[in-house]
């Protein structure tokens, strides 16, 4: 019991989120069903009921005879229709329960059937229809029970008591509140299931794109350093064969590298929520970054010692220097470039430059590159500066916070 309820008390779970179950229902609610266990269970509930009544009844109601009970039948079939057509339902049996008073048989569990009509109505959005039957069904039996009684059966009837007349007007409120309560609680039930299938769609959507950054930024980069030995190779096959012996190892390696990095990353697409097998990349790496760029043709000096960073910060911070000095290599036509790592309060920037001249029109990188880079600095509540230096070349320069407080905790 105390795991249903919140914390320091309040209502259950199951109230202020819905029931279990209520998320299969999505489906069969987008067309009515035929209710037959309810309509069975509640039809024979007042047929058996009504006989009990009846009985304690005697000498003041007339007693049930077939056409009696051919009426209570009328009236518990009816609620068949209730998800269909509501409103007919919940007015033919509001008909139906005056027309049995009315014919002097006596009270009992006939009500039920109304109830039930009046709570399907509402929840069903028909409000002002459920509300209208209740109040002709409580106005026509005080019109029986005070005035018509005279001429109806059974004969010698008295004048009902104002007292009981509120007793029913007190049953017909309370109906038609827990009715009003279980329509508010339904509509805040969709939309709170609403919302979590679009939070999952956005996490969904958010997970697909983090997914697509990675692969870009391993497989660009990757494929740049084996395309630029691949072309060493070529060039080198005739002339120089233990040089291109070499561009054909680093080939080989960077390949071996990307498909490790390729295979971590679908790893984890098929198998959501496990750990990773092998931890992300972060600036640790960055030594050997440079190294995967010389192999390439480019000199990579780095400034600067980069800080201790959390998780997240530190591989969005490697892939954004892995996406500049891939830029670089692809775009530029310098074979040198810096990166400078400086820490200010509680940013991190990194500036990677290149004196250039651009080899094509997409210098510095086009469309994906930067905007993966853009991305991850924004997800991290970073910016992304790239653009061409007034002095010639390219600079790209990120400001991505530092979570101090996670840092703290990992200094203990």
């Amino acid at each position: 019991m105390d795991g249903q309820r919140e914390r320091g008390g309040g209502p259950p779970q199951w109230w202020r989120h819905g029931p279990p179950w209520w998320d299969r229902r999505d489906d069969e609610e987008r067309r009515p069903r035929w209710p037959w266990r309810s309509t069975a269970l509640i039809t024979a509930f007042v047929l058996i009921g009504s006989n009990f009544a009846a009985h304690a009844q005697a000498g003041e109601r007339d007693p049930l005879d077939p056409f009696a009970r051919a009426l209570l039948l009328a009236t518990g079939v009816a609620l068949l229709w209730r998800q269909r057509h509501p409103v007919p339902v919940v007015f033919g049996t509001a008909a139906t329960t005056l027309f049995y008073l009315g014919s002097g048989y006596p009270y009992g569990p006939v009500f039920v059937a109304v109830a039930v009509a009046c709570f399907s109505a509402i929840v069903t959005g028909h409000r002002r229809a459920a509300w209208a039957a209740m109040v002709t069904l409580w106005a026509g039996h005080a019109l029986l029970s005070h005035w018509l009684y005279r001429w109806l059966p059974p004969s010698g009837d008295a004048a009902a008591s104002w007292g009981e007349e509120i007793v029913i007007a007190t049953w017909v409120v309370a109906i038609v509140a827990l009715s009003e309560l279980a329509r508010t609680r339904r509509e805040q039930w969709a939309r709170e299931r609403a919302e979590r299938a679009q939070a999952a769609k956005r996490r969904a959507d958010e997970e697909r794109l983090r997914i697509a950054r990675e692969l870009h930024d391993v497989l660009a980069h990757s494929i740049s350093v084996i395309n630029v030995q691949a072309g060493v190779g070529l060039a080198l096959l005739d002339s120089d064969p233990e040089q291109a012996r070499s561009a054909l190892t680093t080939i080989k390696d960077q390949s071996k590298e990307a498909l490790g990095e390729v295979r971590q990353v679908l790893d984890a697409l098929r198998t959501p929520g496990d750990a990773p097998r092998a931890p992300a990349p972060g600036l640790d790496r960055l030594p050997e970054l440079v190294e995967q760029a010389a192999s390439a043709g480019l000199t990579v000096e780095v400034e600067g010692e980069p800080p201790r960073l959390s998780p997240g910060t530190d591989l969005a911070a490697f892939r954004i220097v892995q996406e500049a000095l891939t830029n670089v290599v692809r775009h530029s036509g310098s074979r040198h470039a810096r990166v400078c790592l400086d820490r200010d309060g509680r940013t991190l920037r990194l500036r990677v430059d290149d004196d250039g001249p651009a080899t094509g029109a997409d210098a510095g990188g086009s469309g994906n590159g930067l905007a993966g880079m853009r991305e991850r600095a924004a997800a991290l509540g970073g910016t992304i500066e790239a653009g061409p230096r007034a002095d010639g070349g390219f600079r790209v320069l990120a400001a991505l916070p530092i979570d101090v407080a996670h840092t703290k905790e990992e200094d203990r």
